[in-house]
């Protein structure tokens, strides 16, 4: 058995409590490579900013979980080069079964997600207790999902959403021990976040049912799943150099902060990355189109990443400067 410790990791629990009572968010990014994962420890680094490292059951087997392993370790490492005391979270997104979850905790992750929202909440509520028990053995933070998102990314998807009733965010808090829950409130996860006819405006997010739930449950770590905003200018990008994202559109960044600096301590962010990875890699090959060296288009689209992880934790999430104070 790997522990997460051994490795440089940390759990999430120090972090959330720190961003509840500071009014920001921890940053969650996805990766599937190398350069995604070089991308956002340099942008949290240059910014200061701890980072949760998350990775879905399908980016697990693309990577393969040995050298996942490496890969975190990496990532610690070259943080701590870089004189950076960040501290860094390996997490589980969207685990959808005890036994996927027990053994990334057992490969060296400090956290998981057991999202059990398509079950019934009694059955929801016995996985997901589960799973924490045998979580917090290993002294590793778990998250719980309430509600279904809409949309498709990775192998999560689902065609209709249901909010997140507050009512019940008490008795599932408490009968599963988890660290941190994720809600529905509006938020979806994919490119293609809303239907919008011409002239409509993004709804806004329910934020009612966000201050019903801290109500409910005060202080306790609420988490943002589909949080990307499909940032125009990388979609201009990809559409001018060949791509197709027509209509593509997300959740506008002011309500992210809003969301913040209120009781959402995680927001999660992977629509944003690979469209920038994608708008990148699109400009430098259409440009050059004799270039077949990967490191002449895969360089820059990490630059680009970068550039977004700053800009997030400085401008949307609030996380920049927290760093140095939670390392």
């Amino acid at each position: 058995m790997v522990n997460y410790k051994d490795i440089g990791l940390v759990n999430s629990k120090k972090l959330f409590a720190a961003a509840v009572k500071g009014g920001f968010a921890i940053p969650a990014y996805n990766f599937n490579n190398l350069e995604q994962l070089q991308a956002i420890v340099l942008g949290c680094v240059e910014s200061d900013s701890p980072v949760i490292l998350q990775v879905s059951k399908g980016a697990r087997e693309y990577a393969n979980q040995t050298l996942l392993r490496y890969m975190a370790e990496g990532a610690v490492a070259m943080a701590r080069e870089m004189g950076s005391k960040i501290p860094i979270v390996l997490h589980l997104d969207h685990g959808n079964s005890f036994e996927l979850c027990k053994s990334c905790i057992e490969t060296g992750f400090s956290s998981v997600m057991l999202d059990g929202s398509h079950l019934s909440f009694d059955e929801n509520i016995a996985l997901t207790k589960k799973v924490v028990e045998y979580a917090h053995d290993h002294d590793v933070t778990v998250e719980g999902e309430l509600g279904v998102l809409a949309g498709i990314e990775d192998e999560v998807s689902a065609e209709h959403s249901s909010y997140t009733k507050p009512e019940e965010v008490e008795e599932f808090v408490g009968r599963t021990g988890v660290d941190s829950l994720a809600i529905s409130i509006g938020t979806s996860h994919g490119a293609y976040k809303f239907k919008l006819k011409p002239g409509e405006s993004v709804p806004p997010l329910r934020f009612d049912i966000l201050t019903e739930v801290e109500k409910r449950i005060p202080g306790f770590a609420i988490v943002l799943h589909g949080a990307s905003s499909v940032m125009p200018k990388y979609v201009e990008i990809i559409n001018a150099y060949g791509g197709k994202l027509d209509g593509a559109v997300g959740i506008p960044e002011e309500q992210l902060r809003k969301a913040a600096a209120s009781a959402v301590c995680k927001i999660n962010i992977d629509s944003d990355g690979r469209l920038a990875v994608t708008a990148k890699i699109r400009e430098v090959l259409t440009k050059n189109p004799g270039e077949f060296d990967p490191r002449k288009y895969l360089g820059p689209a990490r630059d680009m990443l970068k550039e977004l992880i700053i800009h997030k934790n400085q401008n949307v999430l609030g996380s920049a400067g927290h760093g140095k104070n939670l390392g």
